[in-house]
């Protein structure tokens, strides 16, 4: 049985996790432009944008799901199923999260560096505005790998204790 530290720092990690996705996801999302001529730039319009998006809206449903199964571990001191699979479930699902995030925030920064790189000169204020966004996006996205690197820590942690990996 983890200590009720741990597992308070479990759920403020997966708190912290959700807000940090949910806005990474909300300002990706808004990160629309309109240039001169009247063309609509969304961030729909780059690949690159759309993944950090989806990445960043699937571990927001992760967390989402994950969340009431921590805070009962925290308020009853138990687990909700005790049959060993919440462990497993929790140490692979947070590795899988962990490193879908964090391919995110790598293809996020990757293309928003490359085309200011290649195209600074070319792009007009508002196109940089939206590189800019997108970029800041990311980097919460980033925020978010983070704590689901450090949620899975805790949860590796967990898992060998519950598995009896190293006892």
């Amino acid at each position: 049985m983890a200590s009720v530290g741990a597992l308070r720092a479990i759920v403020a990690l997966r708190i912290l996790s959700l807000l940090t996705l949910a806005a990474s996801v909300l300002l990706m999302g808004l990160n629309n432009i309109t240039v001169v001529d009247g063309v609509k730039i969304k961030f729909t319009d780059l690949i690159a944008y759309r993944y950090v998006f989806a990445v960043g809206a699937l571990g927001f449903l992760y967390n989402l799901i994950q969340l009431p199964f921590a805070m009962y571990n925290v308020v009853q001191k138990k687990r909700l199923i005790r049959n060993g699979c919440l462990p497993e479930f929790d140490y692979f699902g947070d590795k899988v999260m962990a490193l879908l995030l964090a391919s995110g925030v790598g293809v996020g920064f990757g293309v928003t560096f490359e085309l200011k790189r290649t195209f600074d000169d070319a792009f007009s204020s508002e196109v940089k505005k939206y590189l800019n966004r997108g970029n800041i996006s990311t980097g919460i996205l980033l925020a978010g790998t983070v704590f689901m690197a450090l949620l899975l820590a805790y949860s590796s942690t967990r898992r060998s204790a519950t598995t009896g990996l190293f006892k």
